[in-house]
């Protein structure tokens, strides 16, 4: 029999994490957004290829290209889908196992779309910046690509 008092010490998992948080209001429709969201063509234009499908249960994969010791693969599940509000998937790469949330909500001219990634634990500081400056970039990328969007 243990003793959970006896030389462990146990956080909780929310004490011990860090989460990146990218947001910005978009003047664009809710629509238009989640198009960009979730539809493969359209994510290969501003995040990465993948094989993506918006149907909670998906298991899928984003695609870049190889980099020293990275086999450019994200392992991905979808976790939930609220229509032209909320989308969640994993995220597992470098050993990391991460939550993606994007919320879509109206705002006056647009529509107002955050991205949380979430679970950096304390020994992952390299994938926390690498987060930070990579969302920041995508998200340039998928602004100037609703811009170009029908």
């Amino acid at each position: 029999m243990s003793n959970p008092a006896a030389g462990s010490s146990v956080s909780s998992p929310a004490e011990s994490t860090r989460t990146v948080v990218v947001e910005r209001v978009f003047p664009h429709p809710p629509e238009k957004l989640w198009r960009a969201l979730t539809e493969s063509p359209l994510l290969a234009q501003w995040l990465m290829k993948s094989d993506f499908k918006p149907v909670a249960g998906h298991r899928f994969q984003f695609r870049a290209e190889p980099a020293p010791n990275w086999s450019g693969t994200i392992d991905c599940e979808v976790l939930a889908v609220e229509p032209l509000k909320r989308l969640s998937y994993s995220w597992g790469a470098l050993g990391v196992g991460s939550v993606v949330l994007w919320t879509l909500t109206p705002a006056e001219g647009g529509t107002h779309l955050r991205m949380e990634q979430s679970g950096f634990g304390p020994d992952r500081e390299a994938n926390y910046k690498g987060a930070m400056y990579g969302w920041r970039k995508f998200f340039g990328n998928l602004e100037r690509m609703v811009e170009r969007m029908d």
